[in-house]
């Protein structure tokens, strides 16, 4: 499986708008282009939202789920002020996919 470990500072007192429009408008909208979101947290000073969204076994998974969800109407219409809650973002690929086995069984 290839994933997104996405780390994205939020703006300051902008943390509870964030969670809503994540809970009521992204996942929707990420579900409908077939990228899973597998987990959220948010850090002890309530300044980062960190999550982990995945896509599939491929890295062209990836490409083309994000091409439908960056597509859709909602987000051209929307990208501006969803991002102006975030102050920075950080996205890292991450996958299962490692050679060989180690103590977690992760193959």
């Amino acid at each position: 499986m290839y994933a997104h470990l996405r780390i994205y500072t939020v703006n300051k007192g902008m943390m509870e708008d964030w969670v809503k429009l994540f809970n009521e408008k992204l996942i929707p909208l990420l579900d409908q282009s077939g990228i899973n979101v597998e987990s959220t947290w948010i850090n002890e000073e309530k300044s980062q939202f960190i999550w982990i969204r995945s896509y599939g076994n491929s890295l062209d998974d990836i490409e083309k789920k994000e091409a439908i969800f960056y597509g859709t109407d909602w987000w051209v219409e929307n990208v501006d002020m969803v991002r102006g809650h975030l102050a920075h973002r950080e996205i890292i690929t991450i996958t299962n996919k490692i050679e060989g086995k180690n103590r977690f069984n992760i193959i």
